[in-house]
């Protein structure tokens, strides 16, 4: 679809969705890492944790995430989540949304959903992030409905244990359970994502698009004849809020600009003693960036 010309309602009753992935879709990086500085701040997680969200940002900024990559990233968001309390994560989240999330929003998705928006079609964010940050930035976002990714929860924390992963066919038995509800038409509906993992969402509705794809899936929608679109301009929802970039926010983006840094430096072959592998250079990344991050009194 191009993001200028509005979507075209089909001659039917039946309802129409469009489907949209988050992450490097809707905005510009994963949006449970975005999260992560005020989630240090907030006492949940350690100077360590916050490094690797920003060399987790950086790696998912060049080349995406595979499979391999996203059950990595499952299993270190399960173990590091266990025992927080979920009402102090709604908090942070909810107080750190329009600050965190409105620069990250591309504005051809803004305009993309305004335009599904005009033609009847409901909204449906479909994420593998956790329901806690998701369903606020549906909110923000005006989406009719999000399915995201649901932890277990005991006595208000926590549990470590996934119900629910939002994550390939889990997405489509998800969505094809929505459509039962809601009665749409799949055949009719709309779905938009990054990522090769998402094949099988973009498999199940009639109008797959491609948003700034991965190599995988570039491939596949070439071969398919599926539209590519590409998004490049965050801008903030909210366009007339000032904003300023204070310390932590400079940290973390330095922290970022670092690895990016210290992996060219890597790829160059600079130095006699340079890691040659993602684990070492991951651990690398790690030592150096960790001096670049202010500590917080009582945690390390």
């Amino acid at each position: 679809m191009d993001p200028a010309a509005s979507p075209h309602a089909a001659d039917h009753d039946a309802p129409i969705a469009a489907f949209f992935d988050l992450d490097k879709t809707i905005l510009a990086r994963s949006s449970t890492l975005a999260f992560s500085r005020h989630f240090y701040q907030g006492g949940l997680i350690n100077r360590r944790a916050v490094v690797r969200s920003a060399y987790a940002q950086f790696v998912y900024h060049l080349g995406g995430a595979d499979h391999e990559q996203m059950e990595k990233m499952r299993a270190y968001l399960s173990a590091i989540v266990t025992g927080w309390e979920v009402q102090t994560v709604k908090d942070i989240v909810a107080e750190a949304l329009h600050h965190v999330v409105d620069p990250l929003v591309f504005a051809e998705a803004v305009t993309l959903i305004a335009q599904h928006r005009a033609a009847g079609h409901d909204i449906v964010i479909v994420s593998s992030s956790g329901q806690e940050v998701v369903e606020p930035i549906g909110e923000l976002l005006g989406a009719d409905r999000v399915i995201a990714t649901r932890m277990s929860i005991e006595d208000g924390r926590f549990t470590g244990v996934i119900d629910f992963y939002s994550y390939g066919q889990n997405k489509v038995t998800a969505v094809e359970e929505l459509a039962d509800t809601r009665g749409y038409d799949l055949s009719q509906c709309y779905a938009y994502s990054d990522s090769i993992t998402d094949l099988p969402l973009l498999n199940s509705v009639g109008h797959p698009y491609a948003v700034n794809p991965d190599r995988a899936l570039r491939r596949i929608a070439g071969e398919r004849g599926w539209p590519v679109l590409r998004f490049t301009r965050p801008t903030a929802v909210d366009a007339h809020e000032n904003r300023t970039v204070n310390r932590p926010v400079l940290t973390v983006a330095v922290c970022a600009g670092a690895a990016m840094a210290l992996l060219w430096a890597v790829r160059r072959g600079r130095g006699t003693n340079s890691p040659t592998t993602v684990e070492s250079i991951e651990k690398a990344a790690r030592s150096h960036l960790l001096d670049l991050l202010p500590a917080r009194a009582g945690h390390s």
